[in-house]
This record gives C-alpha cells, structure tokens and sequence, in this order.
C-alpha cells in the first residue's frame, strides 16, 4: 500500500498524538478524516472533520456511513482520569475502561467491515507502556489499557485472513497536555512517535515500542519478579 492509496481516519485527531497522526497523514500524501466529539475543533489543513464519540454507539454508526472509504484506522482517542482502583470513584473507573477497551473496540467492530470491503488495510491501536506495568497511581488506565493490548492481540489475529493487519503502539510520556504535570525532560516528542510508528504499521510490525522505557519494559516482561 503506497502513502497516496491510503484513506484513513484518525480518532481524537484534534489534539496530542492524534494531531500529529493526522499531520503526519496528510505529510504522505493520505486523505485522511480527523475524528473528535467537536469536529469544529479540528483545524488541520487537508483533514475532513468527522464527529465521533468512541463511547457513543451511534456516534461510532455515523462516523463509518460517512467514512466509508477508509483503509487505514488509527485508533487514539483516549482518557486518562488518573484513578486508583480501590480508592478512585467508580465512574472515572469506568470511563477509563469504557474509552480503552470498549470504545476503541467499538470503533475496531464498526471499520472492520469497511477496510474489508475496500480491499484490506491496517488498524493501529495507540496503547502505552502501561499495558504492561500498573503503577496504584494509574490503577484504572493500567487495566483498561491492558485490557486493550489483549483485544489488540486477538483481533490481530481474527482480521489477518481479511486481508487487515492490526498493530499495537506502546510508549511512555509523550509531550501533550494529558500529561502536562510531567516534567518535559521525562516526555517523548509526539511527533517523533507518529512518524515512527506510522513507519511500523505500514512495514506490518505487529508492535511499535516508541521509547528507551517501553523496549526497556517489554524486555523484562519475561524476568522473575523479585
């Protein structure tokens, strides 16, 4: 698939990653539509708005009638609400699982069917470092996003005879308000993840691991807890 065949849609393209995702999209020469719950707030050149709530079914029903030429998903939309899990509030708890796993698996359902049908494409699902190691102060985003690493992997496996291939971006702080009460020399440049894991979804790596930390951590998965 050259950069010029390819149509994507990028959710919560008005900001962070996405942003960069949906720039850098259009930098290859992509059409590309950029998702977000307030279409008015994306102002990038080249990208068509396209309203969409993850965590509205019909919202999720909407975006891919009006998408539908799309081969290329990046799901990015995301929350993080910084809950512990015993002594977080439920509903942030909830919100937290409801936009990882179940939104981004909503979205996953309803553009499956529309890659297929325009011939086969890719789906990347923007995880983190925390898919795999689950400080109490992120109880909450920790399991949803494990929770999505795990969908990630058996999705992967269920649309390769559909001609789709899924991957997986795992990374660290990365340089955007979410996260904006982290010092700066501890944050990745957004941009500088986009492009490399663009690279990797269109090379068909089934994981992008963004940062020193996150190829740091995937390799100790392995080793005996002490």
């Amino acid at each position: 698939m050259s950069t010029e065949q390819i149509t994507a849609l990028v959710t919560g393209a008005n900001r962070g990653l996405g942003r960069r995702f949906a720039e850098e999209l259009v930098a290859r020469g992509a059409k590309v539509y950029g998702a977000a719950r307030n279409p008015e707030s994306v102002d990038i050149p080249g990208v068509v708005p396209v309203q969409l709530d993850i965590t509205d079914p019909e919202s999720v029903r909407r975006a891919a009638e009006v998408a539908d030429d799309v081969n290329v998903l990046i799901n990015n939309a995301g929350v993080s609400t910084r809950a512990g899990l015993l002594d977080g509030a439920l509903d942030d708890i909830r919100l937290e699982m409801e936009t990882h796993y179940f939104g981004t698996l909503q979205v996953l359902r309803a553009f499956a069917p529309v890659i297929e049908r325009n011939g086969g494409g890719r789906i990347l699902n923007v995880l983190s470092v925390l898919s795999w190691v689950h400080p109490q102060s992120s109880g909450a985003y920790a399991a949803a996003k494990a929770a999505s690493w795990a969908m990630t992997d058996a999705v992967r496996e269920e649309l390769a005879p559909k001609g789709i291939h899924v991957a997986a971006l795992h990374v660290g702080y990365m340089d955007t308000d979410m996260v904006s009460y982290i010092p700066a020399d501890q944050k990745t440049d957004p941009g500088v993840v986009a492009k490399q894991a663009l690279d990797g979804l269109f090379a068909d790596a089934p994981e992008i691991l963004a940062d020193e930390l996150t190829r740091t951590v995937k390799a100790g998965l392995s080793s005996p807890r002490s």
